[in-house]
């Protein structure tokens, strides 16, 4: 019998494990996945100011997410954290970096760094919670 367990967290483990069998299926396909999960942090004087996470397989980078602690916005945080994911990414043959966002965060934001809207999954009930694909080519 399959048990299913809630996780609030993925571990290394199972990072590892998905890495793997997407490895595995990939090359099935004659495909290289190179799957792996990213995580870079901005502190201010050693407390935690900002986050952005993701993973890359493919030809892609796809971010998760990206958060800069309240009283460090405006500060120019979360532009330092997407050109430290771009310079990292750079040159490493991946073609595009993938995200999405909800209106009220920050499609602005991410427009003024080159990305364009793939496309908007639209809320009917709340405008705010529409949701942008957005894309950026690295090549």
């Amino acid at each position: 019998m399959i048990e299913i367990e809630f996780k609030k967290e993925a571990t290394e483990d199972d990072y590892k494990t998905i890495g793997m069998e997407f490895e595995k299926h990939s090359k099935e396909n004659g495909i290289t996945c190179a799957y792996s999960p990213f995580t870079f942090v901005a502190k201010s004087d050693g407390e935690l100011a900002g986050i952005i996470t993701g993973n890359s397989y493919y030809k892609e980078v796809h971010i998760g997410d990206l958060i800069v602690l309240e009283k460090y916005r405006h500060m120019h945080i979360g532009s330092q954290l997407m050109n430290t994911v771009e310079e990292y990414f750079k040159d490493k043959g991946f073609e595009n970096i993938n995200l999405s966002t909800y209106a009220f965060q920050a499609p602005e934001f991410y427009k003024k760094f080159g990305f364009k809207v793939d496309f908007i999954r639209e809320n009917e009930h709340e405008p705010k919670l529409n949701k942008y694909y957005m894309s950026k080519k690295m090549i």
